[in-house]
């Protein structure tokens, strides 16, 4: 996993056309594409199955949250469209988790499949100490995503999502080397991106609060780098995806 190419690119696009360009420019430069609500609602399982059949990787990123069952029914089909990684709600609990790995261990076997890599969604980067309180959890952000990625890693989940602030706290309380971290709320700004974020309006307005540089969070312990706008809003998306990935090497090697 050293040497792998850690960087997860985000389809934030509306439509598969989009999504196929960028995959077609990206695919040599990065590790893995994410397909989240927006793309999937525009472009459904079909497209999800015709990426991963040309060998990308995909992360399928819908954040099942359900009683253990639907979740459980939803995540083998999600294995089944031969996605590389999918995720849950660590707040869906323990049986919604457990229930889950066991279905899809089942199926795949049965089926002959290869198992995805199923994390946890802990505390959403858009979320900050005031949000949480609103819906009742007065837990400090760090410890709650602490107590969640514990809990994912009890229950045998491959491991989290996180925002880059949490990586080290993560990485300190969860004992397995092989727990993985990934990591969105990165913001390598290149100056267009920046300029494109000051303006107020719905395409461009940045919800991320909990944020952090992609050479901090490996730096910190982040097994992938999700990344977005510094890569899709660049002027040269090749360059920045290439100048992100220097930054996480150094951040590596300044971390041994």
């Amino acid at each position: 996993m050293v040497n792998e190419n850690k960087i997860i690119v985000a389809l934030d696009v509306e439509t598969a056309v989009e999504a196929r360009q960028i995959i077609e420019e990206l695919r040599g430069e990065v590790g893995a594409f994410k397909i989240g609500l927006q793309l999937f609602a525009a472009a459904g399982a079909s497209f999800v199955r015709e990426a991963a059949a040309q060998n990308v990787k995909i992360f399928l990123d819908l954040k099942f949250h359900d009683i253990p069952n639907t979740v459980a029914r939803a995540s083998v089909e999600a294995a089944r469209m031969g996605v590389w990684m999918f995720n849950v709600h660590a707040l869906g609990g323990r049986e919604m988790m457990r229930r889950t790995i066991d279905a899809v261990r089942e199926v795949c076997a049965k089926e002959n499949l290869i198992v995805p890599k199923i994390i946890a969604v802990t505390v959403l980067t858009s979320s900050n100490q005031e949000d949480l309180r609103g819906v009742g959890i007065q837990t400090d952000i760090e410890q709650q995503v602490v107590r969640l990625a514990r809990l994912a890693s009890v229950c045998g989940l491959n491991g989290v999502v996180a925002s880059p602030r949490e990586v080290r706290a993560v990485r300190q309380a969860v004992e397995d080397e092989n727990f993985l971290i990934i990591t969105p709320g990165i913001r390598n700004r290149e100056p267009e991106v920046e300029r494109r974020e000051k303006e107020n309006d719905f395409e461009t307005r940045d919800d991320q609060k909990r944020v952090m540089s992609a050479g901090d969070a490996a730096r910190a312990g982040a097994t992938y780098i999700v990344v977005g706008r510094p890569v899709l809003q660049a002027e040269n998306r090749v360059s920045a995806a290439r100048k992100i990935l220097e930054e996480i090497k150094q951040g590596m090697q300044a971390s041994i």
